[in-house]
């Protein structure tokens, strides 16, 4: 058996081992988790000298207090493994904030999301506001919240709606909080849908004028909804 050691002595010392405990009687736990019954103090100690191994009094508060047979250092260090556990568990999550503006340009939004999936995985909620001004605050409603929710839609990870959806002092508001699995990049709806490209032999005689009527119309429809969320 080990020593007694003086920094286990005093009176208040959090965690007594071998002869530094006082208790007349424990009940203990076995090396390997067995159960041992209520014992005297000294034949506790004879079974811990058996094993090689030390007694730590592991809940003193208890009536009787209970001890376990095990080495100390490897009590130690699991007793800090499941301290820290505890600590990253109580992590304290903030409410962050994003805006946006209808006239955003892809690039920023884009940065935006990641931002906001950022946050989503360091545990924080997220408020995104979607900021009207002028003009913009009388559009309709239905419009508003279709540019809100393209915008959400583009954040790379998986979360739910803490908040539903309303209007706000700035605009239109939504509060988002992380769930599940991030979402593969690849996987990432884009803001502008791109043109498909051409064949690779493309002769433009042999375009038809209906055609060329079509491709003026999807132009005209990614021009205007370019500068949209």
């Amino acid at each position: 058996m080990r020593p007694p050691n003086k920094q286990f002595a005093g009176k208040d010392t959090r965690t007594r081992i071998n002869q530094a405990i006082r208790a007349p009687e424990l009940r203990v736990i076995g090396p390997e988790g067995e159960n041992l019954g209520t014992l005297p103090l000294a034949k506790a100690l004879k079974e811990a000298d058996k094993y090689k191994l030390d007694l730590i009094e592991i809940s003193p508060n208890a009536k009787p207090p209970v001890a376990k047979i095990t080495d100390y250092g490897e009590y130690r260090y699991e007793t800090k493994k499941k301290a820290s556990a505890a600590k990253a568990k109580a992590h304290v999550t903030e409410t962050k904030n994003v805006q946006v503006k209808i006239g955003t340009g892809e690039h920023d939004q884009q940065l935006k999301a990641k931002r906001i999936a950022e946050w989503l995985d360091e545990g924080h909620r997220v408020k995104v506001d979607l900021f009207l001004w002028g003009r913009y605050k009388y559009m309709e409603a239905g419009f508003l919240k279709e540019r809100l929710d393209r915008f959400l839609k583009i954040i790379p990870v998986d979360y739910k709606i803490a908040d539903p959806m309303k209007k706000s002092p700035k605009g239109w508001t939504a509060t988002v909080e992380r769930e599940g699995k991030a979402r593969k990049a690849s996987d990432m709806p884009k803001v502008i849908e791109q043109k498909d490209k051409k064949p690779e032999k493309y002769d433009k005689t042999e375009e038809k004028p209906e055609n060329k009527s079509k491709k003026k119309s999807l132009d005209d429809l990614l021009d205007i909804e370019g500068g949209l969320i």
